[in-house]
């Protein structure tokens, strides 16, 4: 009994651990796959699997794995249907810091688009999404695209990127599969313009109905920088419209645009580059129907306001609210 018992321990202590592997998580790509029962040439479909599930990967092959899912059901799927647990958490990375910034835009795909987790062709996957899918943009980038083969001296290219999030998804996609939407209200304002982002600065009240003002943003001659005119529209009650209540061209501007309220006044800040390269932000205030520029601070990561804001008490128009 004695030696059985010393026996066993040997096995947990020296033998098991040396032999017993960690088990492997897997996450699935594409918006379905089926499980199968064996990745012979003929098999049968044991199950279904959607974008995102958990599995275990109990053995591989070459092209295929041995998955088990939360709920026992075992089969097998090919390898490039799943995601390894670090590029799923870095996409999840992308998806919980997406929350701490307002979307500068909403639109839908135009077509099956690939989702990465770099703004780049050749960068891992994380999703597929759908054509006419909702997405919210986040941010822009321009890449270079890669040269022709053979063609190391081709005129160089560049490819505009957009961070996005779509359901439970974030990452980068090619931006000429996404199409932009605009509110429906500021659509007649946005004819024969190129609007980039609109982001709320407060709600009016107009017959018990509340309606945004915004911020919109354009990009007008340049590729390079995200947006390169800005205008605030207020809420005229009394006709029940939008009215420009503000507006200024020749900025490099680059997303995100960032709204914050204090003491009840909006002020939104703008990430700008200067002539020499120099970034900073240039802030403002929406004081009533007036937006007036408070000042700029050094960088594009402070949160801080040029100085203390000076609160200003304007009365409230009725040619402007009714």
């Amino acid at each position: 009994m004695l030696l059985a018992a010393i026996g066993s321990a040997f096995y947990y202590l020296r033998y098991k651990p040396a032999h017993t592997l960690p088990m492997e998580a897997g996450y699935v790509l594409p918006p379905s796959i089926q499980v199968v029962d064996t990745p012979a040439e003929v098999r049968l479909a044991v199950g279904t699997l959607k974008s995102g599930e958990r599995v275990e990967i109990t053995k591989r092959t070459r092209n295929w794995a041995q998955i088990r899912t939360a709920d026992n059901l075992t089969g097998w799927v090919e390898n490039k249907d799943l995601l390894d647990a670090q590029t799923y958490e870095g996409g999840q990375k992308l998806l919980r810091d997406l929350g701490q910034i307002p979307a500068q835009a909403e639109g839908h795909t135009s077509g099956i688009v690939n989702l990465h987790l770099e703004p780049a062709r050749d960068a891992t996957q994380l999703a597929q999404l759908q054509e006419n899918l909702k997405v919210q943009v986040f941010g822009r980038r321009m890449v270079d695209r890669p040269a022709p083969d053979g063609q190391p001296n081709a005129p160089k290219l560049r490819d505009a990127w957009y961070l996005v999030r779509a359901d439970a998804n974030a990452g980068w996609v090619m931006g000429r599969f996404v199409a932009l939407d605009p509110p429906e209200k500021l659509s007649p304002y946005a004819q024969g313009s190129n609007l980039v982002a609109w982001v709320v600065l407060k709600t009016v009240d107009d017959e018990g109905q509340p309606v945004p003002e915004y911020l919109t943003a354009e990009r007008l001659g340049t590729q390079e920088a995200d947006f390169s005119h800005i205008r605030v529209f207020t809420w005229w009650v009394k006709d029940h419209k939008y009215v420009t209540a503000f507006v200024e061209s020749n900025l490099q501007g680059y997303f995100p645009i960032r709204v914050m309220e204090i003491d009840g006044v909006p002020y939104f800040r703008l990430r700008l580059m200067d002539d020499q390269g120099q970034k900073f932000q240039k802030v403002y205030g929406l004081f009533d129907t007036i937006t007036r520029s408070v000042g700029a601070v050094p960088g594009w990561e402070s949160d801080a306001m040029p100085a203390a804001p000076e609160v200003h008490h304007h009365r409230r128009s009725g040619r402007r609210r009714g």
